[in-house]
């Protein structure tokens, strides 16, 4: 599962109160009900994060990788030209509400390993994390610290968000850092897509379709998800079933990838 830390580079609640006085039972029964859909919404999106990064899985390494004290390195040929479509750390400092400042630090961790990767200066980023954390301040950081694969990363924060009250936050950075994924992706898509065939292509095109759907309905229950569903909606697109419909996809879906990204992270 290391690459997936690289190949990040993939396709990688409203509570309704009354208005003054005691709730019906009615409506209890109406709002145990939402609350029912809204965790089954929320358990979906997740077991479908959970299946792309499984299918990446299974792929082989990218040929611009290689094994380097035991993880992964670009090759001395693809360090050569460097990325300059990375988001800036500065853009730390445009977020002003808590959802923003979620998504942009989700954001800015993706860039921050691939400048990593290319061996481009990363201090800037570091503090620009470290602001972002330090301002959120979610207990539920502390459990990745010791995490070791991307899922079980994943798996932890989801679990301590989701036990600190914090989960509605947690599809901020999900979302966020499947768009930039998808935006570095487009960049680079030959390279990236290389290693895909064609059952690989369709499992994890067809998992963003479903995403993307699940965060729809998601935004139905917290209004905070309505601007990531909204920014998100047009990448549908994204639905091969071919390697080669999906590498067309991609390339037709450049500017709206590039949309999306620029709305997730305003």
């Amino acid at each position: 599962m290391k690459k997936l830390s690289v190949l990040a580079i993939a396709f990688v609640a409203i509570a309704f109160a009354a208005c003054g006085g005691k709730k019906t039972q009615a409506t209890e029964e109406a709002d145990t009900l939402k609350s029912f859909e809204q965790q089954q919404i929320e358990a979906s999106i997740k077991m479908h994060f959970d299946s792309i990064a499984a299918e990446i899985s299974k792929l082989p390494q990218l040929p611009f990788l290689q094994e380097n004290n035991g993880g992964l390195a670009l090759t001395k040929e693809e360090k050569q030209v460097k990325p300059d479509y990375l988001l800036s750390p500065s853009v730390a400092d445009e977020a002003t509400t808590l959802a923003e400042k979620y998504r942009i630090l989700s954001a800015l961790n993706v860039d921050k390993k691939i400048a990593s990767l290319y061996e481009m200066p990363v201090e800037d980023y570091d503090k620009a994390i470290a602001k972002l954390s330090a301002d959120i301040n979610d207990p539920s950081f502390k459990n990745i610290e010791d995490s070791g694969t991307l899922y079980e990363t994943s798996t932890a924060l989801y679990e301590g968000m989701e036990q600190n009250g914090r989960i509605n936050q947690f599809w901020q950075l999900a979302s966020a850092a499947l768009v930039e994924q998808l935006f570095v992706a487009s960049k680079n898509s030959d390279k990236f897509l290389s290693i895909f065939d064609d059952e690989a292509a369709a499992n994890v095109s067809f998992r963003i379709v479903l995403i993307l759907d699940a965060v729809n309905r998601l935004a139905q229950y917290d209004p905070e998800i309505k601007p990531i569903a909204d920014a998100i909606a047009p990448l549908d697109v994204l639905n091969a079933t071919t390697v080669d419909e999906l590498k067309t996809q991609v390339n037709e879906a450049k500017d709206k990838i590039e949309a999306a990204r620029k709305a997730i992270i305003k």
